[in-house]
């Protein structure tokens, strides 16, 4: 029986301890065996972020950590400076302006990171700018933007940098203490390998004490009294407990494993498939600038993605994702964060040719998944 695949860029696949740890019975969210896990996965999450600050924990998707943020640490009518390099960074200007703030965009072309330049020129163009908001790891194209550089210019320029980690945290370095990160944000369901329902979010001291000036009227997303619990072992109202409980044994992984050891396995799956892409004779959407969770892969003309993703969910039993708004139909995302392993990557690039090759595409390929096993191989290493 071909065993089905998802290679998408989140959902990712379960771990077997984190299924049982789901299925565990229910306990009460105000009982102290919940507030030891909490204080559990604070130290877990704390060394996740690579922060001292608490880390919040959210029963909501990541969009509603974005939420908080922006909520948390503008009023309505300051203005801000938002990176827009594909549909996340639009997610940003859209919660901003849903929020009645002042957008300065510095719109990109898809598949391209920032240059942090072209931020500091809008930063000196535009002194007013409270903040910027920016993705490390763009979902939709695959770019990872230079995010410790911009939090760098930030510090100089005396502005609040917000960063959606939701793509980065637990697949590339993200240290946000080390990198001097105001606030950022991750979900749950792409590489802390858990199902969608929890988003976690830490803010800096500087923005925390922003927070205070700000008092923002959210109700649900009130980030301070939401500390305030956090530093007690709880959460503000009723949190998704099995995904909590979930999220322990995940953590635990983390800390056994090393981030240096899962951020090295996740560069290894990286460039395991840019390599076997290149060599299937297909062009990547991101040069050099790229994530390390997933590879966004032109089509060539003349072959509709959309179809190329079904015949690959349907002959071989591999789920990957398309492109969004403009692109989509013309790129192949094949996402591999989480628990996602080289047998799985192997099995994504045999559907991608054989899908290919079906929708009436041509590769003249025949060792492209030796060469992609050794260019993951070699990254182990090195």
């Amino acid at each position: 029986m071909d065993k089905l695949r998802l290679l998408t860029p989140g959902p990712t696949p379960l771990p077997e301890n984190i299924r049982l740890a789901l299925a565990r019975d229910m306990i009460h969210h105000r009982k102290q065996d919940f507030k030891d896990i909490m204080k559990r996965v604070q130290t877990g999450l704390q060394y996740l972020f690579c922060t001292e600050q608490p880390v919040l924990t959210l029963t909501s998707s990541g969009t509603g950590a974005m939420s908080a943020a922006v909520t948390s640490l503008f009023a309505p009518g300051e203005k801000v400076l938002v990176v827009e390099a594909g549909k996340f960074g639009q997610r940003w200007s859209e919660i901003s302006e849903a929020h009645g703030l002042d957008i300065v965009a510095l719109p990109l072309q898809w598949g391209h990171s920032v240059k942090p330049r072209d931020v500091e020129n809008a930063l000196s163009r535009f002194p007013d700018i409270s903040g910027v908001l920016v993705q490390a790891s763009e979902t939709s194209t695959g770019v990872l933007h230079p995010v410790q550089e911009l939090a760098r210019l930030c510090r100089l320029k005396d502005k609040i940098i917000v960063v959606d980690g939701i793509s980065a945290v637990g697949i590339s370095p993200c240290p946000m203490d080390e990198w001097g990160l105001d606030c950022l944000l991750t979900g749950s369901q792409k590489g802390m390998m858990l199902p969608p329902g929890l988003a976690f979010i830490a803010l800096s001291e500087k923005a925390w004490n922003r927070a205070r000036e700000i008092k923002s009227r959210n109700f649900y997303f009130n980030l301070l009294k939401e500390r305030e619990k956090c530093l007690a072992g709880q959460t503000l109202f009723t949190p998704a407990i099995n995904l909590i409980v979930a999220l322990e044994q995940c953590l635990q992984y983390f800390q056994e494993q090393g981030l240096e050891r899962i951020f090295n396995r996740q560069m290894a799956m990286t460039r395991m498939v840019r390599t076997g892409v290149k060599c299937l004779g297909l062009e990547l959407l991101a040069g050099n600038n790229y994530t390390w969770g997933l590879t966004s892969i032109k089509l060539p003309p003349g072959i509709d993605g959309v179809e190329l993703l079904n015949t690959a969910a349907r002959e071989y039993k591999v789920l990957m994702a398309g492109g969004q708004d403009h692109l989509k139909g013309k790129i192949v995302r094949l996402g591999h964060m989480g628990y996602v392993d080289w047998p799985d990557l192997l099995a994504g690039l045999f559907a991608l040719r054989g899908a290919l090759v079906r929708q009436g595409g041509f590769s003249g390929a025949r060792d492209y998944l030796e060469q992609a096993m050794s260019a993951y191989e070699q990254t182990l290493d090195n």
